[in-house]
């Protein structure tokens, strides 16, 4: 069996004297596509942090791809890493003022150095590149718009050309979904499912409902803790309900919180 892509051991990520993230072990092998999910404050964000250096372990061991993370790792180790790691986040982290292509193009970005990469010269093939990849998603007639001119669906899609270029080993996505109405938001789980193709792919999902279309395996995590990891098909309604009643939404004792399962299979919360 080859080396797992993702390797926890006796994990504990601690900040201002709370524990955010204790995870006795974990094993992510190549290729895999895990769903993360969880209430808030649950330690999802925590744990993509903890993959990429953010956050470094208080405790344990922690190896993504190979490189052992520690407080201690040093710079030229960290990026490293993160050529590895391609990221798809809600706050998509695009240059608003540069053309869409302008954008994908960055994806190359770890694999040219000198002064091509400061100065941010590319070759043919690599704009060859960005152009087929946002073919891919749709958004090759968009290539010379900025990105701050763009609806928040091709926003994404734009990101995902990005990682289409970047061609990483791990993706770590961050609730990709989270803004887009229901349409957009299955047109960007396809793609991702798309980019993903020969990586492994981790997502924080906050709707159910798109599990299916993004992970194999689900992860539910409640007070920093896995709380289940099974196989998306053992993932139902019961089962994300009981993880979401477990940690109540709301900080007041005095406003119980209930947990309503839509048709859908997302989860919503009232009091």
């Amino acid at each position: 069996m080859s080396a797992p892509a993702i390797a926890m051991d006796s994990l504990v990520c601690a900040a201002g004297g709370r524990t955010l993230l204790e995870i006795a072990e974990l094993r992510v092998q190549p290729g895999e596509r895990v769903g993360i999910v969880g209430p808030n404050g649950a330690g999802k964000s925590t744990l993509l942090r903890a993959l990429t250096g953010f956050m470094p372990p208080t405790q344990g061991r922690v190896e993504v791809l190979g490189h052992s993370l520690h407080s201690a790792m040093a710079p030229a180790d960290l990026r490293a890493l993160r050529l590895e790691v391609g990221q798809v986040l809600q706050g998509l982290h695009l240059v608003g003022r540069v053309s869409v292509l302008d954008n994908v193009l960055m994806g190359a970005l770890g694999r040219i150095t000198g002064w091509r990469r400061w100065s941010r010269h590319f070759t043919a093939t690599e704009h060859a590149q960005a152009s087929a990849a946002l073919q891919a998603v749709g958004l090759r007639a968009r290539a010379t718009a900025r990105a701050d001119q763009l609806s928040g669906g091709e926003r994404q899609k734009v990101a995902l050309a990005r990682l289409l270029v970047q061609q990483p080993r791990l993706i770590l996505a961050d609730e990709p979904t989270a803004a887009l109405d229901p349409a957009a938001a299955l047109d960007v789980c396809q793609l991702l499912a798309q980019a993903a193709q020969g990586a492994t792919l981790i997502t924080v999902v906050h709707n159910p409902a798109l599990l299916k279309g993004l992970a194999d395996r689900v992860i539910g995590l409640r007070a920093g803790r896995i709380a289940f990891d099974l196989p998306v098909a053992k993932v139902n309604d019961a089962l994300l309900a009981e993880l979401y009643r477990a940690t109540p939404l709301s900080q007041d004792p005095q406003r119980p919180v209930a947990l309503k399962i839509r048709s859908n299979s997302s989860i919503e919360a009232s009091s």
